[in-house]
Parts: structure tokens; sequence; C-alpha cells
């Protein structure tokens, strides 16, 4: 089964249609978090987070950025050859229709229509990310104090931070994460849940 699940990562389709709403259990380092995901509030977003649990995109995922107050940026996979797949498979922006309210989770960008694998958690009320076009998909409804728990201590990325970068996560993946930040707390397993 591990086999066909890292196969079907290294081979990205087309996302799979989502549920109108569905659940996704992310096993942590520091405990569970429950997100609730509903499609209509960016359903690209929606039917991309879908399609990568289903195929064990996220497990062994690091909490690589963790602002205090702000956000938790995850979504690298810890396999440079998986990430690189998805990473050419760039997701057209959904309208913001939700806000970026404590406990939501949207997806990163760096421009328009860059929307990839990576994620954030708004730790607070981010309502500058509305305006700059980051659409929720969806929010904690269980677990929510685990996202104060991450740890923090790197900070962001150099030069602010002393934290990994992408592109470093990106070409090395999880060996240099548990090698130089061995502190990060990170999703064992993330699953569709009832």
């Amino acid at each position: 089964m591990r086999m066909l699940l890292a196969l079907a990562l290294l081979l990205p389709a087309q996302d799979t249609k989502a549920p109108d709403e569905f659940k996704v259990k992310l096993d942590t380092t520091k405990g569970v978090v429950v997100l609730k995901v509903t499609r209509d509030w960016a359903p690209k977003g929606a039917d991309r987070l879908y399609t990568l649990v289903k195929a064990g995109y996220y497990d062994e995922c690091r909490f690589y950025r963790v602002l205090p107050k702000f956000i938790v940026q995850f979504g690298i996979n810890g396999t440079p050859a998986t990430s690189a797949k998805w990473r050419e498979m760039k997701l057209d922006d959904d309208p913001v229709k939700e806000k970026n309210t404590r406990g939501r989770l949207t997806f990163a960008k760096s421009g328009e229509n860059t929307r990839t694998t990576n994620l954030f958690f708004s730790l607070k009320d981010n309502a500058s990310l509305d305006t700059q076009g980051f659409a929720p998909i969806g929010e904690v409804v269980e677990g929510l104090e685990i996202l104060d728990q991450l740890y923090s201590g790197y900070g962001d990325a150099a030069p602010k931070g002393r934290g990994p970068t992408q592109k470093n996560i990106y070409e090395q993946g999880n060996p240099m994460l548990q090698k130089d930040f061995k502190d990060l707390d990170y999703i064992k397993t993330a699953k569709i849940s009832d």
C-alpha cells in the first residue's frame, strides 16, 4: 500500500473533486488537529487538499514556519522528488469568500495563480490577507490549542529568523530538516476523517 501511495505522489494527476464538506485529521507531534473543509469557500483549493491528503502527501511534513500570533505554515513533502512534481502543479486562485480568522486554513501563494501544496493556519485574525487574495478553504474544529504549542524557536527563514528556507526544504527534504532543524514539529499522518 505504501508503495502505491509513493507512486501516486510521483505521478500527480488531476485533482479529485472533493465532497461538499469533509474533515481532515492531522496527527501531529503535539496532538490531534481536526479541520472541516467547506468546498464552497474555495473549490479548487478544497479539491487540491482532498487529493493530497488522500495520496498521503502531508505525512511527515514539517511545520517549518511558525510565527506566533500570525501563522503556522507547512506543506512541502519531505521527499524532494515528490515535492518537485507537485510544485509544478500550479493551482488557479479561488475568489476570497471567507475571512482569514484565527484557526482558518489557507493555501499560501507567491503571486497570482501560484498555489501548489503549501498551506498556513492563521493564529490570529489576519484581515490583511483577505485583501491580498488568500482564500481560506476550511477551519480547525478540534485542537486549535495544538497550533499554539508548535515549536516556534526558529522563527521565519533568514534573514528575518533562523528557520529553514523553502528552497532548502525543496532541495534536501526531511533529512536536512531532521539534522539542522530537529525541533520542528510535524504531521505524523494526515487522513480524511468522518
